[in-house]
C-alpha cells in the first residue's frame, strides 16, 4: 500500500550507487518522498545527526562504518528518526540485533518497491501512534497546568469574597453579589446589570432590598440618592453595579471606593465563571479525544482514573519502585528466515497483540515493542499496592494466552515468549526533547529484568530474588540458576515461575 504522508525526507544509506538509486529513483521520489542519499556508514551518521530525516533506510554491510555502528552512534545521540535496514540474504540475525538496537522495520535484499513501501508504511505509522501519544501526554500536562492556575487564581478570590467565587450557580451568585453590596455599603438597594454579549445591550437587572426596605424607595416621592459603577475587565465593559438609599442621605469616598472594590470583585467572579464553564467544555474535549488514543498504550481502567485524579500523576520524573516485564520471541530469527514477510508481520502482531492484552488485563503500561520484544511496567503511572504481582500474573496469563493462541496456528507457525520480571527503584516520566517525550522509566531494574528474560527459555518465565519475596505465596517456583547483576557483590537466586495460584 502506498504511505499516505508525502513529501517526507528519507536519507537512504548504501554503499552501492545502484541500491541508491533503485531506492530514490523508482521507489521513494515517485511517491512524493524528498530523498538525500550516503554513500558510507559515516557520510550516513553525519548527515543524519546534522538535519534528523523523517525516515532512514540503510544498509548493514558498508565501508567506515557499518549500520550496526552507525546505529549505536545514533542510539547514543538519542535520535528519533526511524530506521528500516535493508540487509543481505542470510543477514537476519544481523536484523534481530537492529530490532534491538531501534530500528523499526528490515527488507531483505532484493526487494521490491512493495516490500520497501509495506516497511516504510509500517515504521511510519508505529511513528506517527507514537508522537500521538507523547502529544496527549503533553496536552494532559498543559491541562493539569491550566488547571492549577485557575485554581490558584479562585483561591485568591475566595480569601477576599468567600461568599461570592464559592458559588457555581449564575442566578445565586448575582443575587449573593448583591446582598454583599447591600451588606457593605449600608445601601437600602442594589441593582445589577450585565451586558448581553450577542447584542450589547443590558439584560434586566437583578434587584436586591436590604431587610426591612422593601418599597421603601418607590414609595417615597423624592429621588433617591444613586451610586453607580462599571463591571470591567481591562477596557471590555460586562455589566454595571448601582446602589441607592433614600433622599437626603448620601454615600461618602468610602462608599465609592468600597463600590468600586466590590464591582472588581464581581466582574472577575463572572469573568472566572464564564472561564471555568468554557474550560469544563474543553477539558471535557481534551478527556474524549485522550481516552481515545491513549487506550492503546494502557487499560481503559488506568485512563478513567488519570482522568479523574491528575494530580496523582507525576510526569516530571519521580524515583519509584516498580515491576518491569520483558518477553521476547525464542527463535524469531531462525522463523524470520523461513517466512514471507507480509506472513511474517502478521504473525508477529499476533504475537505482540497477545503480549500487550495480557499486560492490559493486569493494568500495566506499555513502555514499548522491540522487534519482536515487549516492555512494560506496573505501579506507574498510578501506585497499584500489588504491583509485583500483577507483573508475575500477567507474565502467566501472556504465556498461557499464547498456548491458545496456538492452537489457531499451524505447528510450524508456533513460537513462544521468554519473559523476565524484576521489582526495583527506576525513575519515572516524561524523557526525550520538548519537541518529543515519552512516559518510560530508567534504572539498573530495566536492565535487570532484560537478563531475566535473556535467560529465560520459551515459554519460560524467570524472576528474580526480590520479586520472588513479594509473591511467592501466591505462586509456585523454583530456584533454577543465579545471576550476576551489575552491583551487587554476589549473583542473585533466579526462580521459574512454575504456576500461579487464583488467577
Amino acid at each position: 500500500m502506498t504511505p499516505t504522508i508525502n513529501n517526507l525526507r528519507v536519507l537512504v544509506v548504501d554503499d552501492s550507487p545502484d541500491i541508491r538509486e533503485f531506492v530514490s529513483e523508482y521507489i521513494l521520489k515517485p511517491r512524493g518522498f524528498r530523498v538525500e542519499t550516503a554513500r558510507d556508514g559515516a557520510d550516513g551518521l553525519r548527515k543524519a545527526l546534522s538535519q534528523p530525516p523523517d525516515l532512514i533506510l540503510m544498509d548493514v554491510e558498508m565501508p567506515k562504518l557499518t549500520g550496526l555502528q552507525v546505529l549505536r552512534e545514533l542510539r547514543q545521540a538519542q535520535h528519533r528518526s526511524p530506521i528500516i535496514l535493508m540487509t543481505s540474504h542470510g543477514s537476519e540475525q544481523v536484523a534481530v540485533e537492529g530490532f534491538r538496537l531501534g530500528v523499526h522495520d528490515y527488507v531483505t535484499k532484493p526487494f521490491t518497491p512493495e516490500e520497501m513501501l509495506s516497511a516504510i508504511e509500517q515504521a511510519l505509522y508505529v511513528t506517527r501512534l507514537q508522537q500521538e501519544k507523547e502529544t496527549l501526554t503533553h496536552q494532559v500536562m498543559q491541562i493539569n497546568q491550566q488547571l492549577e492556575q485557575y485554581i490558584h487564581d479562585l483561591n485568591a478570590l475566595n480569601e477576599v469574597g468567600k461568599s461570592i467565587t464559592a458559588l457555581t450557580s449564575p442566578a445565586t451568585m448575582l443575587e449573593r453579589i448583591a446582598d454583599a453590596v447591600l451588606f457593605m455599603t449600608h445601601s437600602q438597594e442594589c441593582a445589577l446589570n450585565l451586558v448581553n454579549p450577542e447584542t450589547g445591550q443590558l439584560r434586566e437587572p437583578i434587584r436586591r432590598r436590604a431587610v426591612g426596605s422593601t418599597g421603601l424607595l418607590a414609595a417615597s416621592a423624592a429621588p433617591a440618592t444613586t451610586l453607580a459603577v462599571p463591571l470591567q475587565l481591562g477596557q471590555k465593559v460586562v455589566g454595571n453595579l448601582r446602589i441607592s438609599k433614600p433622599a437626603g442621605e448620601s454615600f461618602s469616598w468610602h462608599d465609592e471606593r468600597l463600590l468600586g472594590m466590590l464591582a472588581d470583585y464581581a466582574a472577575i467572579a463572572i469573568h472566572n465563571m464564564q472561564l471555568v464553564h468554557q474550560l469544563q467544555l474543553t477539558k471535557e474535549r481534551e478527556k474524549q479525544q485522550i481516552r481515545g488514543v491513549f487506550e492503546r498504550y494502557v487499560a481503559p481502567s488506568v485512563v478513567e482514573q488519570v482522568l479523574a485524579w491528575p494530580g496523582q500523576v507525576s510526569l516530571g520524573g519521580t524515583r519509584q519502585k516498580v515491576a518491569v516485564l520483558f518477553a521476547d520471541l525464542r527463535g524469531f530469527s531462525t522463523f524470520s528466515a523461513r517466512t514471507e514477510p507480509e506472513i511474517l508481520v502478521s504473525l508477529l502482531n499476533q504475537y505482540l497483540r497477545v503480549a500487550a492484552e495480557a499486560v492490559l488485563a493486569e493494568e500495566g503500561t506499555l513502555d514499548k515493542f522491540m522487534g519482536d520484544a515487549i516492555m512494560a511496567f506496573f505501579n506507574a503511572p498510578l501506585p497499584q499496592p500489588d504491583y509485583s504481582l500483577r507483573a508475575v500474573r500477567a507474565a502467566w496469563k501472556l504465556c498461557r494466552w499464547v498456548e491458545r493462541l496456538h492452537q489457531r496456528t499451524s505447528l510450524a507457525d508456533q513460537l513462544k515468549f521468554g519473559v523476565g520480571v524484576g521489582v526495583g527503584e527506576v525513575i519515572v516520566g516524561n524523557i526525550g526533547t520538548p519537541q518529543m517525550m515519552n512516559f518510560t522509566i530508567i534504572g539498573d531494574t530495566v536492565n535487570k529484568a532484560k537478563r531475566l528474560q535473556e535467560s529465560a527459555g520459551g515459554g519460560q518465565i524467570l524472576i528474580g530474588q526480590e520479586t520472588y519475596q513479594l509473591v511467592q505465596h501466591h505462586i509456585e517456583a523454583r530456584c533454577v540458576d543465579h545471576i550476576q547483576l551489575k552491583g551487587q557483590a554476589q549473583p542473585e537466586p533466579v526462580y521459574e515461575v512454575l504456576a500461579v495460584k487464583k488467577l
